[in-house]
């Protein structure tokens, strides 16, 4: 997923200097990228796998470590057969094609979501990628297919119940940190920055859990035109954000200058 990308977000830097170290997006648009073009919807979908390659290679040249990108929904299933299996061939031809490039470029590739309902090919495909890279450093890219944020709570809560069931850990030991570590992200920091393309402001059931004190940025902006001005503009909206995290403006200033 990595590919020749726009320079100009390599001397991108977010207003005061400060990053996000994981961004979370919601590719949305691709259909009415097609539609308004002419075009059938999986073209959308394919000129968002160029979307997202270039985003992969913009975040490296930021220095952005971690990557998680929505690319399937539970929730999509509900599209029309003949789409959803576009997208499911799409998944696995792009992941056929991009996959040696993301590991010459030391990237780890991970992938989230409850696979079961995907064929047996891909399953495997998924699980020989993320052997393959698993070593690897440079950066994290994470792909949600057949995702939602309630399923990752619930089949988080069914471990946890089962555990305190079998006696390993007592009611009272169940706490945030708990939880978290069984989440299918329990690997990775939250995201600082969610990004959705598209013009829709919601987050759609994506890692409802992992969102609690994210950056939230909404752009019109179809995800097959998601670009590194595009980035830049996320970047520049999160450089200008006040972090709080339930404290005041006060108290985070003075923690600044200790």
């Amino acid at each position: 997923m990595l590919a020749q990308s726009d320079d100009s977000i390599s001397s991108a830097t977010s207003g005061d200097g400060k990053k996000p170290r994981h961004i979370a997006v919601i590719m949305d648009g691709n259909g009415r990228w097609a539609r308004q073009r002419g075009l059938p919807r999986v073209a959308g979908h394919r000129r968002g796998v160029d979307a997202v390659r270039n985003m992969v290679s913009n975040c490296g040249k930021s220095d952005i470590p971690y990557l998680t990108l929505f690319a399937f929904s539970s929730e999509n299933w509900r599209r029309p057969t003949t789409e959803v299996k576009l997208l499911i061939e799409l998944l696995s031809s792009t992941l056929d094609s991009e996959l040696m490039k993301m590991h010459e470029h030391d990237i780890r590739l991970r992938v989230i979501g409850d696979l079961s309902r995907f064929p047996k090919r891909l399953q495997r495909r998924i699980e020989d990628a993320e052997e393959l890279t698993r070593d690897n450093t440079a950066m994290n890219v994470t792909i949600a297919i057949n995702y939602g944020g309630r399923w990752d709570i619930e089949q988080t809560c069914r471990v946890i119940a089962e555990r305190v069931g079998r006696g390993d850990i007592e009611p009272q030991a169940v706490t945030s940190e708990l939880i978290e570590s069984h989440l299918s992200t329990s690997d990775l920091p939250e995201p600082d920055l969610f990004i959705r393309t598209g013009g829709e402001k919601r987050i759609s059931n994506f890692l409802l859990w992992q969102l609690a004190y994210t950056e939230l940025f909404f752009t019109d902006v179809y995800w097959p035109d998601f670009d590194a001005n595009s980035l830049k503009d996320a970047l520049d909206y999160f450089a200008g954000r006040e972090r709080r995290y339930g404290q005041t403006g006060e108290q985070i200033a003075s923690l600044a200058q200790a």
